[in-house]
């Protein structure tokens, strides 16, 4: 028998870097990372060169219809990876989306109208949000539950690095009047993407456990994407009476699309994670509030900062950016801690969120740059405590007939989020007098309105992660 030294050094040994990395899984980890970069540059790249599309292209009144159209095919692609992964293997399903993306790409680089723009962001959202759902569905394959953290934590550093990236390459495109570039190096990062997952994953152990009688959860998907539509509607509809409907509706239906969900077997969340009685359900829930609590700060910060203190966009843009660096930073620092002390950042991280939008409101009538900075730290640093161990307990929790599904339903909770967040803070900005346009006058109280809406719904993200926090393994029925 090992002498405890010994056993203390080969248990840690194992949930180390090095064996991360080891018995063939340092180069699906370079292709998740891989697909991580091709997603997150072209959601932060593209928001800086819209204005340049608008010019050339006519369409700046389409900006919202574009928008509403990649975010609907992020959330609905991401939530029927699984059944893509089961349908034709985890590999062929990264070959598709590698390839499906570099087409959207193409479409919106060649075309000479709005239409045709529109049409390849609305390609490039389904291939974006397949490639999230099946990196978590690669993750849950390949990697042992000792390693979720830290692959978790890789995959937030590059959306991280990407943050600091994308002003500066947008800005450079855009001030060259070369925005079609962008789309066509965006179409050979999907090109490249697709030819490394063919390469690198095996074609073997493809399928994603799935039970063979599930079919394609088209019912659950239909009504995700009239939630998830009508939640951008009313994010851009400047009247009152118009995005209050729309929103309330919205959300109606996204609460019968989990209701629905939970009838049928072949679902896009697996029953027991959405059981009122199943502390697991919880995790979804975290994911979901807190990526909604965070939307405000990135979309009405850097108006802030360039309307009240007079930053430039690409200024902004890198002070807003903080939020994506300490995300990193906490994720990456905390990956290795011990197991009982993970239960505590499943709570201080969702308080810190809490604690990061209330900064936001209070920043906003003091002006004070080093306020503003450290809000966007709380809340980037709430994310990164919380969100990779979240993640483990969601992939552990599952046999292997419901992993994948289970897997991928993170991305879908993500994103939805984030719709849903984008939604709410856009008509709180509404009703505060946006709809008659920001100005001098009107801009504090847009902005507060805005930010404001962000607390209850942190507030949500904490209450549903001390429920969180309540789970164990052991409770689970495999």
């Amino acid at each position: 028998m090992l002498p405890d030294t010994a056993k203390t050094h080969v248990v840690r040994n194992q949930n180390g870097w090095s064996d991360l990395v080891s018995e063939g899984r340092r180069a699906i980890l370079t292709l998740l990372l891989l697909g991580c970069w091709v997603v997150a540059v072209d959601s932060l790249v593209v928001a800086t060169i819209l204005p340049s599309v608008g010019a050339s292209l006519g369409g700046f009144a389409w900006f919202g219809a574009a928008s509403a159209i990649f975010l609907t095919g992020l959330v609905v692609a991401a939530a029927s990876s699984s059944w893509l992964a089961n349908s034709v293997g985890l590999r062929t399903a990264m070959l598709l989306a590698g390839l499906g993306f570099a087409a959207g790409c193409g479409i919106s680089a060649v075309g000479d109208r709005m239409a045709w723009f529109i049409a390849g962001r609305a390609l490039q959202g389904c291939a974006a949000g397949w490639v999230s759902g099946l990196i978590y569905i690669s993750v849950a394959t390949y990697f042992p539950g000792r390693h979720l953290p830290r692959v978790l934590g890789l995959c937030s550093t590059v959306w991280a690095i990407a943050s600091l990236a994308g002003p500066l390459l947008g800005g450079l495109f855009a001030d060259a009047g070369s925005w079609r570039s962008v789309f066509w190096l965006f179409a050979g990062q999907g090109g490249v993407f697709a030819v490394v997952s063919y390469l690198l994953l095996p074609e073997s152990n493809g399928r994603t456990g799935r039970r063979d009688h599930d079919g394609f959860p088209g019912r659950s998907l239909m009504l995700l994407t009239a939630s998830i539509g009508a939640l951008s509607i009313a994010s851009a509809t400047t009247e009152r009476s118009s995005a209050t409907p729309l929103a309330v509706v919205g959300a109606v239906l996204l609460v019968a699309t989990v209701r629905i969900d939970r009838l049928r077997p072949g679902g896009v969340v697996p029953k027991q994670a959405v059981d009122p009685a199943f502390p697991l359900g919880s995790t979804y829930l975290v994911y979901f509030f807190a990526m909604a609590a965070g939307t405000a700060f990135t979309l009405y910060v850097p108006t802030l900062l360039q309307r009240h203190l007079g930053f430039s966009a690409l200024e902004a843009g890198y002070i807003v950016a903080i939020e994506a660096l300490t995300w990193t930073v906490a994720a990456l620092v905390f990956a290795g801690i011990r197991e009982r002390c993970q239960t505590w950042l499943i709570v201080i991280g969702p308080s810190m969120i809490l604690a990061g939008t209330i900064l936001n409101m209070i920043s906003l009538h003091c002006g004070e740059l080093t306020m503003i900075a450290a809000s966007g730290a709380a809340l980037g640093a709430g994310c990164g405590l919380c969100f990779p161990f979240i993640g483990k307990r969601v992939i552990d929790a599952f046999d292997d007939a419901d992993r994948g599904r289970g897997s991928s339903a993170i991305s879908a909770a993500r994103n939805a989020g984030g719709a849903f967040g984008a939604a709410i803070a856009g008509i709180a900005a509404n009703i505060a007098g946006s709809g008659s346009g920001m100005n001098d006058t009107n801009a504090v109280a847009v902005i507060s309105g805005a930010l404001g809406s962000s607390i209850p719904l942190a507030v949500g993200a904490l209450a549903f992660a001390c429920r969180a926090a309540l789970y164990r393994p052991e409770l689970v029925t495999k």
